[in-house]
């Protein structure tokens, strides 16, 4: 037996160098050897694309009706947000209330088991896994093209113009005058036009480069600053609990600032009455119980609404609505290898083979 235990902490120590820490090294708890592990349990995670729009005024924006015809021109700045995507995930965390130690005996390999980096069982007897590379959050999605500066596309008459109205009418003109470039371009017009595609489009983007940049001198520019913000809920059975709050003029706010619209979450328990436990029937305590714990999820069905508007409906296990079962430990004895993969995010069993 001391053979045994010598032997199975080299070989637990050998594949924790190789694995870092992912897979499980011995513990001693009292005179057991062996190793310890949490079981999940599940979160919420709402992950809301926002984005903020910040528009500036052109600065011949009082001019753009005039000479663009376009009378919509705000010549005032502002800024407001958009709501563009809501994305529902589940998040397996450390259960630290469902803590469980699996003793390293002779004639069993159960203790071979890997672990994420919070402790959470993710397999036994399998090959290592590898670590999962973490999303950063608040992650920025888009990054807008920058124009160039239109001030490098005036011309010499135009910076010396005496008045803005009169810088503004000798711009609206190069516009036109590029416009009408374009459309030569286009139709084959024009006395320079390429033969070769690549170099038409290249002309033709610099042209509406150029063109956008101007323009924007009265259109004014509104920049995008899109970015994902996660919201994680600990689930339990709720009707119509605001979830968080949303305002055009603010962003996002906290749940509980009335100045946005509320959005509503409803978590409804689809379990029907559950079977007794194996902790139920054998009628041992859990640190008692030799075997292999994992959890039986339950199932939930969610929606988001915001006022009489369905935006999200699922259905999703959760550890919260289920149970708590165990592998037998024969399952784990000399004659044979067994091999469980769990769900790190429910705790539940994935799979199960015996060879």
């Amino acid at each position: 037996m001391k053979k045994n235990l010598i032997l199975a902490a080299a070989l637990l120590t050998t594949l924790t160098a190789t694995a870092q820490t992912e897979v499980t090294v011995g513990v001693m708890r009292g005179k057991d050897y062996g190793v310890t592990y949490m079981l999940p349990k599940t979160e919420l995670e709402i992950v809301l694309q926002i984005t903020r729009h910040t528009y500036t005024p052109g600065v011949f924006c009082q001019y753009a009706g005039r000479y663009l015809q376009q009378k919509q021109v705000s010549t005032e700045p502002e800024e407001h947000w958009t709501l563009d995507n809501i994305q529902l995930n589940t998040v397996g965390t450390p259960d630290r209330e469902h803590v469980y130690f699996v003793k390293l005996k002779d004639k069993t390999v159960a203790p071979l088991m890997e672990l994420t980096e919070d402790g959470i069982v993710r397999s036994i007897n399998l090959p290592f896994s590898g670590t999962p590379a973490k999303q950063p959050e608040n992650t920025v999605n888009r990054q807008e093209k920058q124009l160039p500066d239109p001030n490098k596309f005036l011309t010499e008459e135009i910076l010396l113009a005496g008045s803005t109205a009169k810088k503004a009418e000798l711009v609206a003109k190069e516009i036109y005058l590029m416009r009408e470039s374009r459309n030569d371009l286009l139709r084959g017009d024009a006395e320079n036009t390429p033969q070769d595609g690549m170099q038409l489009k290249l002309m033709l983007d610099n042209l509406e480069e150029q063109e956008q940049a101007l323009t924007e001198m009265f259109t004014g520019h509104t920049t995008k600053q899109t970015k994902d913000v996660s919201i994680r809920i600990t689930p339990a059975e709720m009707k119509d609990k605001v979830a968080f709050r949303f305002s055009q003029k603010l962003g996002l706010l906290d749940k509980d600032n009335l100045a946005g619209e509320p959005y509503y979450l409803t978590i409804t328990n689809l379990n029907t009455p559950s079977l007794p436990t194996y902790e139920e029937t054998d009628g041992k305590k859990k640190d008692e119980l030799e075997g292999v714990a994992y959890n039986m999820p339950g199932r939930a069905k969610i929606t988001l609404k915001q006022g009489n508007h369905l935006l999200l409906e699922t259905e999703t296990p959760l550890t919260q609505f289920g149970t708590i079962e165990y592998l037998a430990p024969v399952l784990f004895n000399k004659n044979s290898t067994t091999t469980v993969l769990f769900d790190t995010t429910t705790g539940g069993l994935l799979k199960v083979d015996r060879q």
